[in-house]
């Protein structure tokens, strides 16, 4: 191996294992790595920014807020409102929604569409009397394979295709992915709604009532005038035990008394740290006449007379809130806000509430000004989980919105336009309209996405220019030698499928795809079935809740634990590689 070579594979080896850690962010880490690359003479100085303007980029991040415009007019809302019902058997309604999630996921971001489509469905499942984990992996699951039909579906399909245009010369078009990730969408979303639902743990009773689901971890203080000052903790259980709240400890002067602290009295601003739904807990305030955490920010909303409301939310991993306190990002003086409660399934909260390092997947209980949620879960990056959207939506251009992305599709999938210049177009036209206001423009856009791309695509070709895919391709094509080509293929797909289950699927397409035209050029053969390959095996990403970002948002709302997903994600991983071998050998021969 060359010093180039040595230097790459030690940097993306460097990359791969601070993303498994998951102590820093992925964007942050691929840019480091990419500034090292930069100065240790392996990527041009003028190309370290070449991956900021590639058309991959630019596609994910327009994708992005055609998808919030579709959100807005209420595009989406309309399909959900009127198909969904919460009277309909559990397999039934998993079929449905998968099917409204696939269809969704092919024409927006798959994050997005699960975004939209997981609210409703833990409404459903409430209304349902059943746990939302029941039916939310499905949905998961089912957003993640509709993506792998489009262009636009996935970040990797978008990536796939701006390399095949720098190799081959020409891009794949819109549909060129539906063929063989169609298949492969329809055989999975036929096992998750009909065989893999059965497969996910069932840690309590499928007749389980909404307000069992999802218990918070909070805190009560003692008013100064309070008729509970002198009282023993244990003189509290009888009412706790009425209102369904179980009292866990105290916080005296800031400090955590381990236990439950039974025969110490309470003194004036002494906290109580409980475990209770939304409802058990305001019934359990009122009852003994206590305060919110920070009740000082409560009254002050109430002298101003906007009154408050209290709101439920997931934080996904590009939240602010990810990694954060509620006290270091200033939750309560930058918006009015206050944090209630933390819910997060197998995980104790050892810590005050404000001091807390809240985590991708947690679910918060946050008290809010009325008519602030959206703004509040906005800012945050979080996900409402009542069904209530980000932003007002404006039913009037619903079917402008449509109109203009319909458009937008077909012509670039005639190849009247550019893909990227089609989309540019529709978000002007969306802007101009007024389907997502301006103010908003930029704030849909994933940056830490775009930081991610922008970083790996000058590393994937300076890793490629060098010779290092070509050493990959040449120890895979070693491995499998003697043996037909559907085997190569398979042993692509699995390699790169597994490398999907615990990195970013971006990642991975940018590492992956290169090999494979190179493992293609190796055997002599063309590269279209290989490059397919990547792209169905990058998307599946269903081992593990890391993965996929949509995997980590319906990890705390679900109840699910790291090794419940393979239960489902594995049979489902085996169907899409034996299924989408055949496929692509009959829609892109070698």
């Amino acid at each position: 191996m060359t010093t180039d070579q040595i230097i790459l594979f030690v940097l993306f080896g460097a990359v791969f294992a601070l993303l498994l850690w998951g102590r820093f962010r992925y964007d942050l880490v691929a840019f480091a790595a990419l500034m090292a690359g930069v100065v240790l003479g392996v990527v041009p100085s003028e190309n370290a920014f070449d991956g900021f303007g590639h058309p991959a980029t630019l596609v994910v991040a327009l994708v992005l807020v055609v998808s919030a415009g579709l959100v807005r007019s209420g595009a989406v809302l309309l399909i959900t409102r009127t198909l969904v019902d919460a009277s309909r058997g559990l397999g039934r309604h998993i079929a449905l929604m998968g099917a409204i999630g696939g269809v969704l996921s092919a024409f927006m971001n798959n994050v997005a569409a699960l975004a939209l489509l997981m609210p409703v469905d833990i409404q459903t499942a409430r209304k349902a009397g059943r746990m939302p984990g029941l039916s939310l992996m499905p949905l998961s699951f089912a957003t993640i394979l509709g993506g792998m039909v489009t262009l636009i579906g996935t970040p990797p399909n978008i990536i796939i295709a701006s390399i095949r245009e720098d190799a081959l010369g020409a891009p794949f078009r819109m549909f060129d992915f539906a063929p063989v990730g169609g298949v492969a969408a329809i055989a999975g979303l036929a096992f998750v709604a009909l065989i893999g639902w059965r497969l996910i743990p069932d840690r309590a009773d499928a007749t389980l009532q909404a307000e069992d689901i999802a218990p918070y971890i909070a805190e009560l203080t003692v008013p100064e005038d309070s008729k509970q000052i002198g009282k023993r903790v244990l003189d509290l259980y009888e009412t706790a035990e009425k209102s369904d709240v179980a009292i866990l400890g105290l916080i005296r002067d800031g400090k955590r008394r381990y236990g439950q602290s039974r025969t110490v009295k309470l003194a004036a601003n002494d906290a109580l740290v409980i475990e209770a739904t939304p409802e058990a807990l305001d019934e359990f305030r009122s009852t003994l006449d206590l305060h919110v955490a920070d009740a000082a920010r409560e009254e002050r909303l109430n002298a101003d007379g906007e009154g408050v409301e209290i709101i439920e939310v997931v934080v996904p991993s590009d939240s602010r809130m990810n990694g954060r306190t509620a006290q270091a990002i200033g939750l309560t003086w930058r918006q009015r806000t206050v944090l209630l409660g933390i819910s997060r399934q197998g995980r104790k909260i050892t810590s005050q509430l404000r001091k807390t390092q809240l985590k991708a997947g947690d679910i918060l209980l946050l008290l809010v000004p009325r008519d602030t949620a959206a703004h509040v879960t906005d800012w945050l990056g979080v996900l409402p989980l009542a069904d209530r959207g980000l932003a007002v939506t404006d039913n009037g251009k619903v079917w402008l919105a449509i109109g203009l992305f319909g458009a937008a599709v077909a012509a670039a999938s005639l190849g009247l336009i550019y893909l990227p210049i089609a989309l540019g177009l529709v978000v002007v036209a969306y802007v101009l309209t007024r389907i997502v206001p301006l103010s908003e423009l930029y704030s849909h856009i994933e940056w830490p996405v775009v930081v991610l791309l922008g970083s790996m695509i000058p590393l994937g070709a300076a890793l490629e220019a060098s010779g290092g895919t070509e050493l990959i391709a040449g120890a895979l094509v070693g491995l499998t030698e003697g043996f037909p080509a559907w085997i190569v293929l398979t042993v692509l797909m699995i390699v790169t499928m597994t490398l999907s289950d615990v990195l970013n699927n971006t990642a991975t397409t940018i590492v992956a795809a290169p090999v494979g035209i190179q493992m293609a050029q190796t055997l002599g053969v063309s590269p279209d079935p290989f490059l397919m390959a990547v792209a169905v095996a990058a998307s599946s990403a269903f081992l593990t809740p890391i993965g996929h970002k949509n995997n980590t948002l319906i990890l705390g709302p679900g109840g699910y634990s790291f090794g419940d997903y393979w239960r489902m994600g594995l049979p489902l991983e085996i169907i899409v590689v034996a299924v989408s071998i055949p496929a692509i050998l009959l829609f892109w021969p070698l």
